[in-house]
């Protein structure tokens, strides 16, 4: 079954660092605790939402993390109109992983706006000294003109918060767009997404991918 789909949003970052576990406590209000199967090359699903008004159906791509999916992952990510770029909080490899897909879109999608979410906040409130610093991650959002949520799937910490930001934006922006274009401004086309934004797949991961 196909749907429209008017915003695009793509997950992208390490394996296990907690990108399904994210999409599944938004899209479900679920948390399979111990279930940590990676995605084998992306999963979606599809939420309404009715923000100040506005009716939005918002289509989520939830990539593989692993290195050989790379490629793939790049397909997915085209035309996305929002990027959330994951990190676990505890571990700072997975930071400097989110660097490079921050990398890829700015070079490659120019117009995606980009979220930099911190992931398993929960675990960090007990190891504060293992986690990676908050400052730091703000300071580099700033610098990629990003917006940043700390959140847990554990919890519901900040998921909400994060996807209603998106979606908010989205809407800003197209207000935006459609004024310019009434007023006779040029307005960029918007790309085809060749996977088809609004195809829907089998969630094909389980909970820490």
């Amino acid at each position: 079954m196909t749907a429209k789909v008017d915003l695009k949003v793509v997950l992208l970052g390490r394996e296990a660092s907690g990108k399904t576990c994210l999409v599944d406590r938004y899209l479900h209000d679920r948390f399979n605790f111990g279930v940590n199967q990676a995605t084998v090359g992306a999963a979606f699903g599809a939420k309404k939402l009715q923000i100040g008004g506005h009716t939005i159906t918002m289509g989520i791509w939830d990539t593989a993390g692993s290195e050989r999916y790379e490629a793939m992952s790049r397909i997915y990510y085209r035309g996305a109109k929002a990027a959330i770029t994951c990190f676990d909080v505890m571990d700072p490899t997975s930071f400097e992983r989110l660097k490079f897909w921050v990398n890829e879109l700015r070079n490659n999608e120019e117009h995606c706006k980009l979220y930099i979410c911190g992931t398993k906040v929960d675990i960090a409130e007990g190891n504060r000294s293992g986690r990676v610093d908050v400052h730091s991650v703000s300071d580099y959002a700033d610098e990629v003109h990003a917006r940043y949520f700390d959140t847990s799937s554990k919890t519901g910490q900040g998921i909400q918060e994060l996807f209603t930001a998106i979606a908010e934006d989205f809407i800003q922006s197209e207000s935006k767009t459609r004024t310019l274009a009434a007023d006779g401004a040029t307005v960029p086309l918007a790309r085809r997404d060749p996977v088809g934004s609004g195809r829907s797949a089998e969630p094909a991961g389980g909970c820490c991918a």
